[in-house]
C-alpha cells in the first residue's frame, strides 16, 4: 500500500473518529439540558413532595452526576469471589477493605479517595462507593463494591440487581471458577438493564493453565453464550498468592505464602477501551433512562396527590351547589347560582392543576361539557325548572299555612339541590380530566372522554351523600 494512500485512510479514520467524539458531546449536552429542564420544572407543592424526598434526591443526584461527568463502576458477585481484591488491584491501593461496611478517607499523592457506605434505594442493602475526583481536567469515576448476592435472600438479590443495574453505567460481575446457580441468575437480571457487563473471572492463579482454560470455553460456550459474548469475559488474579522458599538461620527452607503482582492489565485495558469509545454516550444514556424513571414516579405521585385534592374539591363545589339551589326559590337565580359556581370549580381545578384559565375561558370549557353531557344537564334544567315554580309555591304557603308545607318544600329543595350537586360532581370530575391530561381531549375527543367518566360514576351513590348533607344543612336552617 502507498504512503499516499495510507495518509488518505489514517486521515479518515482521524475525522471519522472526530465526528463520534462530536456527537457524543452533542448527545452529552443536550442529556445535561434536558436534565436540568426536567428538575427545575418538577413544580411540586409542599405536600407533593411528602413521600417523593428520595425520588427528587435522586433526580438531583443524576444531574449532579452528569454535571460533574461521573462515571460509575460497580462490583458484584458472591462471598469470597474477590471483589474488593478486583477494586483495590483496580487503584492500586488497599481502599475497600472486608468484613463489616464503615467509611474510610484517605489521601493519595495523585488524587483524593473518599470511601463511604451508602443504602442503596429501597433495598435497605448497603455498598461502598468509592469517588475519585480527576486531577486533570473535570470529571470522576466511582468505584462501587456490592454485598455478596449470597448474603441477601432471593427476592433482596432481584432488587438490588435492579437498583444497581438502574445506576451504574459499567458492570464487573466476579466469578471465580465456573458459574453457580445463582450467579447465572444474578447475572440474567443484571443484564435485562441492557447496560454494559464485563463478566470477571477471578483467582485464575489457582487453576493450572489447562484447567482455567477449560473452564473458560465452558463459561462462554455453554454458560453464558445467550448473554455475554467472549470479548466480554476477562481473566485475571486481583490477589495472586505466591509460593517462595525462605531460607532460615537454622539453613532449613521454608515454605512462604504471600500476595503476588495482580494481574488485571487485560480488565483495565478492557475498561479503558469501554470508556474511552463510549464512556460520556454511556453516562448519558444511563443517567437519563433511570431520570425518566425516577421522573414517572414523581409525576405518578403528583398525580395522585391532586387527583385527591381535586375530589376534595369537587366534592365540597358540588355541595356548595346543591345547597346554594336548595335554598333560592327563583329559578333564574337557580339557573345563575348553579352556573357561577361550575364555572368556580372548573377555576379552582385549573389552578391546582397549573393551568392558567380565565373566566371567559372556563365559561366557555362549561359550555362544551354541558353540551356533552346531555343526560344529567338535561336532568338538571327540568328539575330546576319544574322543581323549582313548586318550591317557590310551597316557600311562600309556609307562613300561611303555619309550616304544614315546609316538610313537602325540604323534600322538593332536597331533591332539586341533588340533582345540581351530581351535575357539578360530574363536571367537575370531566374538567379533572381534561387538566389532568394537560388541557386536552385526547385522540377520542370531549364527547368520549365525557361519556366514559359518566359511565363510570355512580350517580345514585353521589346523590345519596349529597342528598345526607343536604338534609343535615337544611334541617339545622329550619
Amino acid at each position: 500500500m502507498s504512503s499516499n494512500k495510507l495518509g488518505q485512510e489514517n486521515e479518515l479514520d482521524s475525522i471519522i473518529t472526530n465526528l463520534d467524539e462530536i456527537s457524543s458531546e452533542l448527545n452529552y449536552r443536550k442529556a445535561q439540558q434536558a436534565l436540568r429542564n426536567l428538575v427545575r420544572n418538577l413544580d411540586l407543592t409542599v405536600e407533593e413532595q411528602t413521600g417523593l424526598e428520595l425520588e427528587v434526591d435522586r433526580l438531583t443526584a443524576m444531574l449532579d452526576k452528569l454535571e460533574q461527568s461521573v462515571v460509575q463502576i460497580a462490583a458484584f458477585g458472591m462471598v469470597g469471589r474477590g471483589k474488593s481484591s478486583l477494586l483495590n488491584a483496580l487503584l492500586g491501593r488497599e481502599i475497600f477493605q472486608a468484613g463489616p461496611l464503615h467509611g474510610v478517607t484517605q489521601t493519595i499523592t495523585t488524587a483524593n479517595w473518599q470511601l463511604t457506605p451508602e443504602k442503596l434505594g429501597n433495598t435497605q442493602q448497603q455498598v461502598q462507593r468509592l469517588t475519585l475526583s480527576s486531577v486533570v481536567g473535570k470529571g470522576e469515576i466511582q468505584l462501587i463494591d456490592t454485598p455478596g448476592i449470597d448474603e441477601v435472600n432471593g427476592e433482596t438479590r432481584e432488587a438490588l440487581a435492579r437498583e444497581l443495574a438502574k445506576q451504574v453505567d459499567l458492570i464487573l460481575f466476579v466469578i471465580a471458577g465456573d458459574l453457580t446457580k445463582v450467579e447465572y441468575n444474578a447475572l440474567s437480571q443484571l443484564r435485562e438493564a441492557g447496560k454494559p457487563i464485563l463478566l470477571v473471572f477471578n483467582k485464575i492463579d489457582q487453576y493450572p493453565e489447562a484447567d482455567r482454560q477449560a473452564i473458560y470455553q465452558k463459561i462462554c460456550d455453554e454458560r453464558v453464550k445467550q448473554l455475554l459474548s467472549p470479548e466480554e469475559i476477562i481473566m485475571v488474579a486481583a490477589s495472586p498468592i505466591e509460593v517462595k522458599g525462605v531460607r532460615g538461620k537454622d539453613g532449613k527452607v521454608k515454605i512462604q505464602r504471600c500476595s503476588g503482582k495482580p494481574q488485571i492489565e487485560s480488565l483495565k485495558l478492557k475498561i479503558l477501551e469501554l470508556l474511552h469509545r463510549e464512556g460520556k454516550s454511556l453516562v448519558a444514556l444511563n443517567t437519563m433512562l433511570y431520570a425518566d424513571e425516577i421522573n414517572e414516579q414523581i409525576l405518578e405521585r403528583k398525580l395522585e396527590i391532586r387527583s385527591e385534592t381535586a375530589d376534595k374539591l369537587i366534592q365540597k363545589g358540588a355541595t356548595i351547589k346543591a345547597i346554594a339551589v336548595a335554598v333560592n326559590p327563583v329559578t333564574a337565580i337557580d339557573l345563575f347560582t348553579g352556573a357561577a359556581i361550575d364555572v368556580a370549580i372548573i377555576i379552582a381545578l385549573s389552578r391546582l392543576y397549573g393551568i392558567t384559565m380565565t373566566q371567559s375561558a372556563a365559561i366557555s370549557l362549561l359550555k362544551k361539557i354541558a353540551l356533552s353531557m346531555g343526560g344529567i344537564t338535561a336532568s338538571e334544567l327540568l328539575a330546576t325548572l319544574g322543581l323549582s315554580s313548586l318550591k317557590g309555591i310551597l316557600g311562600l304557603a309556609v307562613p300561611v299555612t303555619g309550616g304544614i308545607s315546609l316538610a313537602p318544600y325540604l323534600s322538593i329543595a332536597i331533591a332539586q339541590g341533588g340533582v345540581a350537586g351530581v351535575s357539578a360532581y360530574a363536571i367537575g370530575q370531566v374538567t379533572k380530566t381534561y387538566l389532568a391530561n394537560g388541557a386536552s381531549w385526547g385522540p377520542e375527543g370531549p364527547k368520549a372522554v365525557v361519556q366514559n367518566i359518566l359511565d363510570s360514576l355512580d350517580e345514585e351513590s353521589i346523590l345519596n351523600r349529597i342528598k345526607a348533607e343536604l338534609k343535615a344543612k337544611l334541617g339545622q336552617k329550619g
